[in-house]
């Protein structure tokens, strides 16, 4: 199953080598190779398990058909860097404090199941919409 059973999705643990942050100079890389992952399709199969979607029920979301996930393998690199805006943000009031660079980023992305790959073009940083990093304190954390 591909909902962990804490009912967690969306979300796996990767080596810890995989990730590397230079907060000071602006810089991440978050590098995976070969995790080996369920495609599920599209989001309505995703989250029902490939029972897709009956379709409008009162709310205003399509008909999905059913798509049983198929087992895939990605691979992705994504990196952040350089400084574009700074903020500082504080507010005792939610016990919560930290710093945050919008940075520029790029990402490389690929996939492989039987009978089909599928790989991202190359990088263009000026496509970029937003890209953030951050440190951040909170709750018992917060000083």
């Amino acid at each position: 199953m591909h909902i962990d059973s804490n009912d967690v999705f969306w979300m796996v643990p990767v080596a810890h080598h995989a990730v590397e942050v230079n907060f000071d100079e602006a810089r991440a890389r978050l590098r995976v190779s070969g995790l080996r992952v369920f495609d599920d399709h599209d989001i309505g199969n995703s989250l029902t398990l490939g029972l897709g979607l009956p379709g409008d029920m009162g709310f205003p979301y399509p008909h999905i058909d059913p798509v049983a996930p198929v087992r895939a393998t990605v691979s992705f690199d994504v990196e952040w860097n350089g400084i574009v805006a700074m903020a500082q943000i504080h507010n005792s009031a939610q016990s919560f404090k930290g710093s945050f660079l919008s940075t520029g980023a790029t990402i490389r992305w690929s996939v492989e199941q039987p009978g089909f790959r599928f790989e991202t073009e190359a990088p263009d940083p000026g496509r970029n919409l937003v890209s953030v990093l951050g440190r951040e304190q909170n709750g018992v954390f917060f000083t």
